[in-house]
């Protein structure tokens, strides 16, 4: 039997949660921070997932065995080191990877570094920081566009912009570099060629040594339709993803999943957890746009659920080491996803707006992203509110259950996009 700790307080947090819950093997769950959703399957106990001291008393007063990290701060600050370190923690299983491990994605220099070591097809790039502000344009100024500016440092999925025009990444350039734009994450900024083709992500679960491939989803950043307007943290997901066949899958696992553990073996990099491959199918071929060391988010509220294998016995045998002990089963229908968020997200939005008709919703799983409870009362507590999660025998089906549910749950300025999935029908 385990006690967990879930550590983070999105849609993703409530999921995960969500399934833990349902196992045999799950003794006490608790979620820090949480929000309203996850406190209807656990315990929310007001911790900041950054501080680490905290965390550790809590571990050892309420005798947690696992602790699961939600989302990419407290790794790419070091959470696994912090307990690796301290004698007392040493024997609690962790999931996700060391500060080192962690670098994939709390670097974008690091990923694209590591790719080309270890010849990972991606795209061309080369990193530049303000004292070479004059080499960063004349570089530019050579390449095709349109071109893609990435701040290299965690900057909440905003630290990407693809410019098509000179003039707009020489701007850009000034203000990540100059004006520092996005802080310490953008005083180095990659410069990489645009790759044309369509994005999916696959999830990797391993142990260091074993891994599972999970079900792969497409996400839709842009807050508009068609793709359109400013990158949001996602507005919907599907999955299984129609065009990912099992040849595509298979390029997958030879030229980039199997590369990548064996990259970090190289490094001597004992990596547990989640490896997230953001990808673009260029033809027929698959290239790493990035790298995340967790889930995605709101693809983990498709994919989780797709999942028929208990999950704290995955999550067990991966902090234990056995993760070949267990088979991986996964449901074959598709799951779809549609976010509701604040209106004027993801720029300026108010939150506190109280959320109507949730008890008439039918045949979705509601994950909370942004919420909080009031007495008895639900209310937004965040640009992304919630996520809208139905199965289907196709993309269709499912869909229709998810924008029904979409239409029916009423907040103040409510918005979600009318067209996730589409693209794919």
């Amino acid at each position: 039997m385990y006690r967990i700790l879930l550590l983070g307080s999105g849609g993703r947090e409530h999921t995960l949660a969500w399934k833990m819950a349902q196992s045999p093997h799950c003794e006490k769950l608790w979620v820090a921070t949480g929000n309203a959703g996850t406190a209807q399957v656990a315990e929310n106990v007001n911790i900041s997932p950054l501080d680490f001291p905290a965390i550790a008393s809590f571990c050892i007063e309420n005798k947690v065995s696992l602790v699961v990290v939600g989302n990419e701060d407290p790794l790419v600050a070091g959470i696994r080191d912090y307990f690796q370190q301290k004698e007392e923690l040493r024997h609690i299983g962790l999931i996700g990877p060391d500060k080192h491990g962690a670098m994939l994605e709390g670097s974008k220099d690091f990923a694209k570094l590591f790719m080309f070591e270890n010849n990972i097809p991606t795209a061309a790039y080369q990193t530049f920081t303000s004292e070479d502000l004059e080499q960063a344009l004349q570089y530019v100024s050579n390449q095709a566009l349109p071109i893609v500016l990435k701040a290299d440092g965690l900057a909440a999925g905003k630290g990407v912009v693809i410019c098509q025009t000179y003039k707009e990444a020489e701007i850009t350039l000034r203000e990540m570099l100059v004006d520092k734009k996005f802080g310490n994450a953008s005083s180095k900024v990659v410069v990489e060629q645009f790759l044309e083709g369509i994005e999916l992500s696959v999830f990797v679960l391993t142990d260091g040594k074993n891994y599972k491939i999970l079900p792969e989803a497409k996400d839709y950043k842009r807050i508009g339709e068609k793709d359109t307007g400013l990158n949001t943290g996602g507005m919907g997901a599907v999955s299984p993803v129609p065009f990912a066949d099992a040849q595509f899958l298979k390029k997958v696992e030879d030229r980039i999943i199997k590369p990548t553990l064996e990259g970090l073996q190289k490094r001597n990099i004992h990596y547990v957890g989640f490896i997230f491959i953001g990808l673009m199918k260029v033809g027929q071929e698959p290239y790493v746009i990035e790298y995340n060391c967790r889930m995605g988010d709101p693809e983990t509220e498709v994919v989780i659920p797709r999942i028929e294998t208990d999950l704290v016995e995955l999550f067990a045998s991966t902090a234990e080491g056995r993760l070949n002990e267990v088979s991986l089963k996964v449901n074959p229908q598709t799951a779809t996803t549609i976010m509701l968020v604040s209106g004027g997200y993801p720029e300026k939005y108010e939150s506190g707006k109280e959320m109507k008709n949730l008890a008439e919703v039918k045949n979705v799983l509601p994950f909370h992203a942004g919420t909080r409870q009031e007495n008895d009362k639900i209310l937004t507590n965040g640009g992304r509110v919630m996520a809208l999660t139905a199965f289907g025998k196709d993309i269709k089906e499912a869909l229709e259950k998810s924008n029904l549910a979409a239409q029916t749950i009423d907040f103040d300025k409510k918005y979600y996009r009318r067209d996730i999935g589409l693209d794919l029908l």
